[in-house]
């Protein structure tokens, strides 16, 4: 049987490491040795002072949660986005800053978000308001936090600096739940930030769409564009995991007692038989998959601290406490409350 973790699913999409590079830094800073982090997560120091390596998605995910750990900083994906010069996106941040509008700017990014991050996915969505979507491709979404924040702050930050104003979104929504004080990201992003939400979004009002670019040279933009083109074409990857894709699925249905196979398979626009042959590839069942994925996302939410015991049980699925407490024993040998005492998980 194939590991739960999300290692073994098949070739994990890569990134330029640009988060990783300065979470390296930010560790270094903070007096943390970050080799070790780096190892732990699956990286090597070569790669970080390589600016050319790329890394495995999962892995920078890995190394940011083992960063924010370390430095105890429950928004450090939020932390690292705030300062560095965004130029730094390389090719993403040139071909958004030389467009002619807003809306243009983002049409661009949508298309070219994968060349800088290719577990990412950003759709333009444009009728009465405007909304950038991120979807994750072949990693599991439920194993991050601190890379989503950093995107979605890197994102308002970008929007402000090439229309050079303080735009302020209708609304800014992510996936994962948080019990942690909010203040600080509505204080950033000008409205309430919703967690636990169906989707990793960011809402303008439509009108932004034709701010102009103050950046904007149309000339440089046709060349980024052939360019971010020629990429794509050449760039032939494995697009993750089909059972990472199968997870993403299912994390938001779970506290609605949506999450079967019918509805995945549904959703993942694929049929039942379909479904059952490709999880059948990794040496899985969906019953098997489903099954780990509660599991892990019953020990991540525990190792917060913050969720209630219920509140962890309705998150992963359970609509009483006593079925979750049976089954967390079933995956650990102890009861909830136990692990989180002992602080083993």
């Amino acid at each position: 049987m194939r590991r739960s973790d999300g290692r073994s699913f098949g070739a994990l999409p890569t990134a330029t490491g640009a988060i990783t590079r300065l979470a390296y830094a930010h560790a270094r800073d903070r007096g943390v040795h970050p080799d070790r982090l780096l190892a732990a997560a699956g990286l090597s120091k070569q790669q970080v002072l390589d600016r050319s390596a790329r890394v495995e998605v999962r892995h920078q995910i890995d190394f940011l949660n083992g960063v924010a750990k370390a430095v105890e900083d429950p928004f450090l994906g939020f932390h690292l986005a705030r300062t560095p010069d965004l130029r730094q996106l390389g090719m993403l941040y040139y071909v958004v800053a030389s467009s002619e509008t807003l809306g243009d700017a983002w049409e661009h990014g949508a298309r070219y978000t994968s060349v800088m991050n290719q577990g990412l996915s950003l759709t333009y969505l444009q009728s009465r308001n405007i909304t950038m979507v991120f979807d994750y491709v072949g990693v599991p979404r439920h194993v991050d936090r601190h890379q989503i924040e950093f995107c979605m702050t890197a994102l308002m930050r970008l929007c402000r600096q090439i229309t050079n104003r303080e735009l302020v979104p209708l609304r800014v929504a992510f996936t994962h739940h948080r019990d942690d004080d909010p203040s600080e990201f509505s204080a950033f992003f000008g409205c309430r930030v919703e967690f636990g939400r169906k989707s990793d979004c960011v809402t303008f009002d439509g009108g932004v769409r034709h701010l102009p670019i103050v950046s904007s040279d149309p000339y440089l933009n046709e060349i980024l564009i052939a360019k971010g083109e020629e990429v794509l074409v050449r760039r032939k990857y494995n697009r993750g995991s089909f059972c990472s894709d199968v997870e993403n699925a299912i994390v938001p249905l779970l506290p609605h007692g949506m999450a079967r196979v019918g509805e995945i398979a549904r959703r993942l626009g694929v049929g039942q038989r379909t479904l059952a042959r490709r999880l059948s590839a990794d040496g899985l069942t969906f019953s098997d998959l489903l099954d780990r994925l509660r599991g892990d996302l019953a020990r991540r939410y525990l190792a917060d601290g913050d969720l209630t015991v219920s509140q962890v049980a309705w998150l992963v699925g359970f609509r009483h406490v006593s079925a979750f407490t049976h089954a967390f024993k079933r995956w650990t040998g102890m009861t909830p409350r136990d692990a989180r005492g002992a602080q083993t998980l």
